[in-house]
């Protein structure tokens, strides 16, 4: 019994797929669905919120371009800056057996919104 097969479908005129557009998934495509993780909650970032600066959890591949649209999209708010710091990995030891490994890292990104503009993070 054969896994893979040696010899190649030909795919005719009926068989041809025809790729859909991005679905739209709760206002966001699903091109940028995946872009923003989640809001940091942490108290840094929690008292930069009285100034417009929100931070985001961001994904790994996301660049500046993809996180304005995202929250353009999310928020319906247009972002005047976008800065993304890149968070380390850092070692870590097991207190119980003693093993060493990883933390992971990230990347995380701070939203500046003009005056008077505000998200709400629930």
């Amino acid at each position: 019994m054969a896994l893979f097969s040696r010899s190649k479908k030909e795919e005719t005129e009926d068989e041809v797929k025809i790729s859909a557009p991005l679905a739209v998934v709760s206002g966001v495509s699903q091109g940028l669905a995946h872009v923003l993780k989640n809001p940091r909650i942490t108290e840094k970032a929690t008292m930069q919120q009285g100034a417009g600066i929100y931070a985001f959890d961001v994904a790994e591949s996301a660049s500046k371009r993809d996180i304005i649209q995202a929250v353009r999209a999310l928020y319906k708010v247009t972002p005047r800056k976008v800065a993304i710091v890149t968070i380390p990995r850092k070692a870590r030891r097991n207190m119980r057996t003693g093993t060493r490994g990883v933390a992971r890292g990230g990347k995380k990104a701070y939203v500046y919104l003009k005056k008077g503009e505000t998200i709400s993070i629930a």
